[in-house]
């Protein structure tokens, strides 16, 4: 049985019509829709027989070859519903110089803070407050790294929603911006309570000695401190994304280093203040006999007004499907992320207490918050491209299921490695500029002289590169077993950052001390 064929069949079929010519969506060197190919007839005659492809799957050829070309996602839909807002423009293509063009000036924005930041703790490590209750140092680490588990998650979370157009309506922003907001409050809230805990906890077990109003005085400090911190980083956060979309520019480039830019400064100069403000009561009640003992009653008021809040945040985080997971299911990096970075703080507050080390202070947020920057850039570059691929635990066959090589990570031709060697080769001209200008501005306590700033370099390449390269294995090793590296991979890599640049710093210095580096007197 057959059917006469329209007019314009038989001109294909007897390979007399027109060519078709390929879809203009489709480009320079794509294949176009309709191809054709030559069979023989039962006469003998040869006959094309025209073959449509699906447009789903050339829609999905044209994506991955857009995503090997460019390394980030071509937003182009071949879906004409009026239900979808506009498809965002596709960003250029990335090359080692636009990469480096595009996290220079973040990165060294989130420097100066740092530095900034540095110059505060090298101060207010003189003051009472820090001198009496000296486990203030150990909130120090975790709650600057808080900007890792909550605002550069959220940055990471945004910069991929922004990519993926997920923000491009109102509605669809709105619902991003405030389930975002109220997720990390809730976080912010948790955490600050938990790093008290923490502080007082390893505070108590080396010296045997538990204070109860140093403990509320921790307690009331950190959650203040992480409540305040996250809500105006929050904030910062989602202003510069929405920036960063409107001018072309891809937000996990800069959305990272510049919540850490301002992070640590604000983080550490309300620690300081709050804790300060704090301890002048417990003080004024200790130099008089008959004091009436307001902490007993301003330290619990500070902690049940910030846990009271907590009920609005939930049932606002609860109303967005995208931040309704992460209030469920990611504690985990947070809380564990929190637990690395009081190690780290422990390791803080037992070098500086010694005066022979009180030159480390200016130092820690600088390589801290370096290290930390670069591997979350690096980290939500590798979530962004694999979700252009699909959700996580999707096309897990194309996910390396062993630790890569060295090799693979730092030299292989691909746009994630191609981006690692750019963050590692900004370590030591950024961290000369930094040095540089603590020097010019005469903070700290130890001369920069040349052994020194070998140690000190020699220090933050190895924490550069460890890293990047666990940032390369963890952000696939998650996607391979259906996590979201946005929420899960960026607490747990800046942590580790603070762990290895306090650690490595510190046994800079001993080694220092040891050679006979032993100028301390700088600043005093």
């Amino acid at each position: 049985m057959s059917s006469k064929p329209e007019p314009k069949d038989v001109h294909q079929l007897n390979g007399t019509g027109p060519t078709p010519s390929p879809s203009s969506s489709d480009g320079p060197g794509r294949e176009p829709l309709a191809g054709t190919s030559e069979f023989l007839g039962p006469d003998g005659a040869g006959v094309e027989v025209v073959v449509i492809e699906s447009r789903a799957n050339a829609k999905g050829v044209r994506e991955e070859d857009a995503l090997l070309e460019n390394g980030s996602q071509s937003n182009e839909s071949d879906d004409v519903s009026t239900d979808h807002g506009p498809a965002p423009p596709s960003p250029l293509k990335e090359t080692s110089f636009s990469i480096g063009l595009q996290v220079l000036f973040p990165f060294l924005l989130a420097g100066f803070g740092t530095v900034a930041a540095g110059m505060v703790l090298d101060i207010v490590q003189h003051w009472e407050v820090f001198q009496k209750v000296t486990e203030v140092f150990i909130l120090v680490p975790a709650l600057l790294g808080l900007k890792g588990n909550l605002e550069m998650t959220l940055a990471s979370r945004l910069s991929t929603a922004a990519n993926i157009g997920q923000m491009d309506t109102p509605k669809e922003l709105w619902r991003m911006i405030t389930g975002n907001m109220a997720l990390i409050q809730v976080q912010a809230t948790v955490v600050g309570f938990l790093a008290s805990i923490a502080a007082v906890v390893f505070g108590w077990i080396p010296d045997g000695h538990f204070s109860i109003p140093h403990a509320f005085l921790l307690c009331a400090s950190s959650v203040a401190t992480a409540f305040i911190a996250s809500l105006v980083l929050g904030m910062i956060m989602i202003g510069v994304i929405i920036g960063s979309r409107k001018i072309g520019i891809n937000p996990d480039n800069v959305a990272t280093p510049i919540a850490a830019s301002l992070g640590d400064l604000i983080t550490l100069a309300l620690l300081s203040g709050i804790s300060w403000g704090l301890y002048l009561e417990l003080s004024d009640t200790e130099a008089t006999e008959s004091g009436s003992e307001h902490w007993r009653y301003i330290y619990p008021l500070v902690c049940v007004f910030f846990v009271a809040l907590l009920p609005v945040w939930v049932v606002l985080a609860r109303r967005s499907p995208a931040t309704r997971e992460v209030l469920y299911s990611g504690w985990e990096p947070v809380i564990i992320a929190m637990a690395i970075s009081s190690v780290g703080g422990l390791i803080l507050d037992k070098t500086v207490s010694d005066p022979n080390f009180a030159g480390m202070a200016v130092f820690t947020p600088v390589i801290n918050g370096v290290g930390g920057n670069l591997v979350a850039v690096q980290a939500s570059r590798i979530s962004t491209f694999l979700h252009m691929n699909g959700m996580p635990g999707e096309n897990s066959e194309q996910v390396p299921r062993r630790c890569p090589s060295p090799c693979t990570t730092f030299f292989s031709p691909d746009v994630n490695s191609r981006s690692a060697r750019v963050l590692f080769l900004l370590v030591v001209p950024g961290h000369l500029v930094f040095l540089y200008t603590i020097s010019c501005m005469q903070g700290g306590h130890t001369t920069l002289t040349l052994i020194f700033i070998i140690f000190y370099m020699t220090a933050a390449l190895l924490q550069v590169l460890i890293l990047l390269y666990i940032a390369d294995w963890m952000v696939h090793w998650m996607w391979g077993r259906g996590l979201d590296p946005d929420n899960f991979s960026i607490p747990y890599l800046t942590a580790l950052g603070d762990l290895l640049g306090t650690g490595l710093l510190a046994l800079s210095f001993h080694v220092l001390w040891l050679i006979g580096d032993r100028d301390t007197d700088v600043g005093d």
